[in-house]
């Protein structure tokens, strides 16, 4: 690994947080749509797909940070957990805690929620849980977003150091 592979991690986590941003408002649009037309289940259907993509696209930035940085990333029956346990642990000799506990807990409602969308049929969504996760979903971004910049942040900054020596 080089430290210019931390550059373009760091320019990878802001493309997805870009991408993520996007999701959040279609989620936020689908749940208005779904108030308007409550018969409608498309509206239900993408704020749920929706959902699944915001903490996709996250995991997918939470794997390359393991893979880069850690590198670890867990495996098993439980590594996505996993994976969200590690971006909110300090790994001594390597990295602080890429996300704060609390963002860690919230974050772990929307991996559940995935897990359920990718295994029940859509039309067995509890529509006032969709509701409550896309009402949560902007405040979380926001948090997630600030906490995933600062760590982009600080591997540029360790990029430039390295480069520094």
């Amino acid at each position: 690994m080089s430290y210019d592979d931390y550059r373009v991690l760091a320019a990878r986590i802001r493309a997805e947080l870009q991408d993520v941003a996007r999701v959040v408002d279609r989620a936020e649009r689908a749940r208005l749509l779904m108030e308007q037309h409550p018969d409608e289940d498309v509206y239900l259907d993408a704020a749920a797909h929706n959902l699944h993509d915001f903490y996709t696209a996250l995991e997918r930035a939470f794997l390359q940070i393991a893979r880069v940085v850690d590198q670890s990333t867990p495996d098993g029956e439980r590594w996505h957990r996993d994976l969200l346990e590690q971006m909110g642990i300090s790994v001594p000799g390597v990295r602080p805690p890429v996300l704060d506990s609390s963002t860690v807990l919230e974050l772990d409602e929307y991996l559940r929620f995935r897990h359920v969308v990718r295994n029940v049929y859509s039309f067995r969504l509890n529509p006032q849980r969709v509701t409550q996760l896309v009402e949560g979903i902007r405040p979380l971004f926001e948090k997630v977003s600030t906490q995933l910049h600062q760590f982009a942040q600080m591997l540029e900054q360790w990029s430039t150091e390295a480069q520094g020596e």
